[in-house]
């Protein structure tokens, strides 16, 4: 019986120990970093990549280094609200007010709200706003919630399949792990054959957060109020709050994020240049919090 106990748990310290092998063993795999790569690849970040690629180093340096190479050449970390600022005038997508039950941070998308052409200047002012739910998380949370609100969408307004892939394509392979959970809140019915396009552009992780929500079916409704208290969710959503998307607001939070992001990342000067009514050059940064950088 002894024997059988001592096996247990030599067995149960190898389970803990494998995460922290594995990282090493992507570490060395990786090779040496400089700047701002060695900032993005922290313990946690290499875990995310394990986390998406089952652990599998080999996988998980690829999709790595595929990231790292994005990210010096997109630069997101250096995009300013002022560079996508028009994107965001009807408030299609922003970061909420609230958290949910979790800590996350809560990114709220009203693709009716749709408000401009450029396929990439959107896909930049999304990116804009993870890298803004990244940055605003709890300390020891890594991941967000998506909330989905389909008032206004038709097929006409709709993305094109092409950028909803692009969109999948950036989420999954240079954001792995950082969504928790995503509600479509009662989409309509003819969104079935759009969706029915798209989710084959979900891996099966990506795919399980995914949650339809209809006010009509309890248990959807049950479950996504397991994830957000009935006070913060608008009423968009079927909760009790407000949602009342100001502007020039948000305008003002985003500059001051724009502040810590630049004190983050290293790139103060820049923000000098920063326009639109609203000079990030004006604006004092906070003390940068240890949130997890945007990896």
């Amino acid at each position: 019986m002894f024997g059988r106990w001592k096996n247990s748990h030599h067995d149960q310290e190898n389970d803990q120990l494998q995460p922290e092998l594995k990282v090493n063993e992507l570490k060395t795999a990786i090779g040496p970093l400089s700047g701002r790569s060695l900032q993005y690849c922290t313990v946690a970040c290499y875990k995310r990549y394990l986390e998406a690629r089952n652990w599998n180093v080999d996988k998980s340096k690829k999709m790595l280094e595929e990231t790292l190479n994005w990210r010096s050449t997109y630069k997101p970390e250096e995009i300013q609200w002022n560079e996508v600022a028009m994107e965001g005038e009807t408030g299609k997508v922003y970061r909420a007010n609230f958290h949910d039950r979790h800590g996350r941070t809560v990114l709220i998308l009203r693709p009716g709200m749709q408000n401009t052409k450029s396929l990439d200047n959107q896909m930049r002012h999304l990116v804009y706003l993870i890298e803004n739910a990244i940055l605003n998380l709890p300390e020891g949370q890594e991941q967000m919630s998506w909330l989905i609100d389909f008032t206004g969408w038709s097929i006409s307004n709709s993305v094109p399949v092409k950028s909803a892939r692009d969109t999948v394509n950036i989420l999954q392979n240079h954001y792995p792990e950082r969504l928790g959970i995503a509600f479509l809140y009662n989409p309509p019915r003819i969104f079935e054959a759009f969706w029915k396009i798209v989710k084959y552009f979900l891996d099966a992780k990506t795919f399980q957060k995914v949650k339809f929500v209809y006010p009509k079916n309890n248990d959807s409704v049950e479950l996504m109020r397991s994830y957000f208290d009935e006070e913060n969710l608008p009423k968009e959503f079927g909760g009790k709050a407000m949602l009342n998307y100001d502007h020039e607001e948000f305008t003002k939070q985003m500059t001051q994020d724009d502040a810590k992001s630049a004190a983050l990342w290293g790139f103060e000067n820049k923000l000098q240049h920063a326009g639109n009514g609203y000079s990030g050059a004006e604006v004092a940064p906070e003390p940068v919090s240890l949130a997890p950088l945007a990896g």
